[in-house]
């Protein structure tokens, strides 16, 4: 538990913190599931817009600190091979 004021007021930083970072991060999970949603309809035309979308979100949540870039570069090249394949 938080003593000082300055303990206390790190804490509740990081709790906002962490807030935000978790509707960053299910913000960018959801725009995933929206792509492999349009792959899995067999809409290419579809897929490639929320692709689109979807790699914008991620390359900001890297930036962010959100997701690692690896993580996101493994999004993108999998979701990628998948629209080609349609």
């Amino acid at each position: 538990m938080a003593n000082s004021a300055g303990s206390k007021k790190r804490a509740r930083q990081a709790e906002k913190r962490r807030s935000h970072n978790a509707s960053l991060r299910s913000m960018a999970r959801t725009y995933l599931k929206k792509v492999i949603a349009a792959i899995e309809a067999g809409d290419k035309e579809a897929a490639q817009a929320a692709y689109t979308t979807a790699m914008t979100i991620m390359d900001k949540s890297v930036s962010k600190g959100i997701f690692t870039m690896n993580k996101a570069a493994r999004h993108k090249s999998r979701l990628s091979a998948k629209i080609k394949a349609l």
